[in-house]
């Protein structure tokens, strides 16, 4: 039962056993495609589960993770995101349950799923609309892409500065006899405005 994914329940009444049920969750579509799609941003991936290890495991083969630990209570998987952040390692933390708000709290970025349980919504950073894994790398080559966009803004922004106050203060009257028109001065000070905005707006073709 275990090595297909599925926990054993026992059933039994008034103490007389009956039987095991066998249940499982069915791995949601794309799941396998999302961790995928993590691996190939650099990502290290790690399944943390409370199942059974063989039930962890062959969830954890289904969609490509490698690395499971398995068995573990609340308390252990915040120690295990500690230990992770304690080796230098930024860590970010995906969950639905109410098992798995201490991680998500610990984590340096955690993502719930909009589905789950309110406390894990509550505990995280990034809530996602729906349980598509693919979302989550979406989501970090999203923030990527926003840092990268910053960046280059606050260069844009420097070198306009850099080059042009000087330039509308008169720097170069004395040795060459150039000034620059406080119109164009201010024409040019539109444009930085203009080049930054237009870079932000390139966000969508990044993503």
């Amino acid at each position: 039962i275990h090595k297909r994914g599925q926990s054993a329940l026992a059933v039994a009444i008034n103490d007389r056993p009956l039987g095991v049920i066998a249940v499982g969750d069915r791995i949601a579509a794309g799941s396998a495609e999302g961790v995928a799609a993590l691996r190939e941003l650099g990502i290290d991936v790690q399944l943390l589960s409370g199942d059974h290890r063989a039930t962890a495991e062959a969830v954890a083969h289904a969609v490509g993770i490698e690395h499971v630990t398995a068995e573990v209570l609340p308390d252990e998987k915040h120690a295990v995101v500690e230990r992770l952040r304690a080796q230098k390692r930024t860590v970010a933390m995906v969950g639905d349950g109410i098992n798995d708000a201490p991680a998500l709290v610990a984590a340096d970025l955690g993502v719930a799923m909009g589905t789950g349980a309110d406390v894990a919504i509550e505990s995280a950073d990034v809530v996602l609309v729906n349980q598509d894994l693919r979302a989550v790398a979406a989501t970090i080559r999203l923030g990527r892409a926003t840092l990268q966009t910053i960046r280059q803004n606050l260069a844009w922004a420097f070198v306009y500065n850099l080059l042009l106050i000087p330039l509308a203060a008169g720097v170069l009257i004395l040795p060459f006899g150039l000034h620059l028109p406080p119109a164009a001065a201010a024409a040019a000070m539109a444009m930085s405005s203009v080049s930054v905005v237009t870079n932000s707006l390139l966000l969508r073709r990044r993503v």
